[in-house]
């Protein structure tokens, strides 16, 4: 998972992914990462606070550890009537598609069409939303995942895995 990933219209050709993305002040913001061939030239980037994370990771540990639930997940609409009665600050969150067998998330008791809308009282609009909540915590820590199922809010436990 790379985080929010910069679009660009930088022309990449092969061979020269791995460099900078500067801004016009000559600040690297990014590292050019990869190309859309059929789309216009269109190039992404990967943001330097993430490159300077992974760096981190690698030398400290010599592999980037993230912790994991064990699902798929995508953005539902969630309705405006659903957003109230639930006091929901977001007008999305994530459902559940599909859960790893003998995954923290199955442990745990998710299921699929679980809708996933905060993650230790953190909002959740989104998958790249439960990524970066994961991202800041080591695998074994017990998070909430508050899920709204058949109409109820409920708080589940799980403990995630390491990737």
């Amino acid at each position: 998972m790379i985080e929010n990933v910069i679009q660009t219209d930088v022309p990449l050709n092969p061979g020269n992914s791995g460099g900078p993305l500067v801004d016009s002040r000559g600040r690297v913001i990014g590292i050019n990462t990869a190309m859309i061939s059929m789309a216009q030239g269109i190039s992404f980037a990967v943001p330097v606070n993430t490159a300077k994370w992974v760096t981190g990771e690698l030398l400290a540990r010599g592999k980037v550890r993230r912790a994991y639930l064990g699902l798929a997940g995508q953005v539902r609409p969630l309705g405006r009537r659903v957003q109230r009665f639930f006091e929901l600050r977001s007008a999305s969150a994530v459902e559940i598609v599909s859960i790893e067998e003998n995954s923290p998330a199955r442990r745990a008791g998710l299921r699929e069409r679980d809708l996933i809308v905060a993650l230790s009282g953190q909002n959740v609009a989104n998958v790249d939303d439960i990524h970066r909540l994961l991202s800041g915590l080591p695998a074994g820590t017990a998070l909430r995942l508050s899920i709204l199922r058949g109409g109820e809010r409920r708080e589940v436990q799980v403990i995630p895995g390491e990737a």
